[in-house]
């Protein structure tokens, strides 16, 4: 494999999906393959940070965009739909063969949590999971994230709207924390912590699970 990022096509039942690899630069031991939210593609910070931190260590990040957003729509279909064009990519994340952690963010987050045991992933890396919607904790979505069946990682923004890491139930998963992070991970300038730490916090927390896995 190329070691310099390559895009791949992959038709789905949901329609046209695209996929960015960024192949680690050692022997690969694992893909990491992660999508965007409902509000945006994967130029966000904490994917690109991913891609840029990873493949030094030997993961293999495959950066997913959903067909809606291929497609150059502006809103997210229903959970449904999402979860169909990511078991229609599926083939082609696993096909370089090390083993595959699902992961994404937000809403993207949420589609790997719920199809993860079923494909088969070897973990799940949970951006910015949307615990509720912001303003809203009674409407809870955590039990797509304690019933993913393998070994789940969050990482969560200090003052996510969606969820700060204090909400978060008991479980099974580990949860790493970005101090005063948003939903996006954005820091504000009163903290004292700048987008470069924010991220190496980030890509720091996945990098040392990930190294756990295998």
């Amino acid at each position: 494999m190329s070691r310099q990022p390559r895009t791949q096509n992959v038709t789905t039942d949901a329609g046209e999906a695209r996929i960015t690899w960024f192949p680690a630069t050692t022997e690969p031991r694992l893909v990491l393959a992660a999508s965007h939210g409902a509000g945006g593609g994967i130029e966000a910070r904490d994917l690109r940070a991913l891609a840029a931190a990873l493949p030094a260590r030997g993961v293999t990040v495959a950066l997913v965009e959903q067909p809606w957003r291929v497609a150059g729509k502006k809103v997210a279909p229903a959970p449904k739909t999402l979860d169909t064009g990511w078991r229609g990519l599926w083939p082609a994340l696993a096909e370089p063969g090390p083993p595959v952690v699902a992961g994404g963010r937000s809403a993207g987050a949420r589609v790997a949590c719920r199809t993860a045991a079923e494909l088969g992933a070897a973990a799940v890396l949970a951006l910015s999971f949307p615990l509720h919607p912001p303003g809203k904790p009674e409407k809870s979505r955590a039990d797509e994230l304690l019933g993913t069946g393998v070994p789940t990682l969050v990482v969560q923004g200090g003052n996510d709207p969606f969820g700060r890491p204090e909400e978060f139930p008991s479980g099974s998963y580990e949860l790493a924390e970005v101090p005063y992070g948003d939903h996006g991970f954005a820091v504000p300038r009163k903290s004292g912590l700048s987008e470069a730490q924010a991220m190496d916090i980030l890509t720091g927390a996945v990098a040392t699970w990930l190294a756990a896995l295998g």
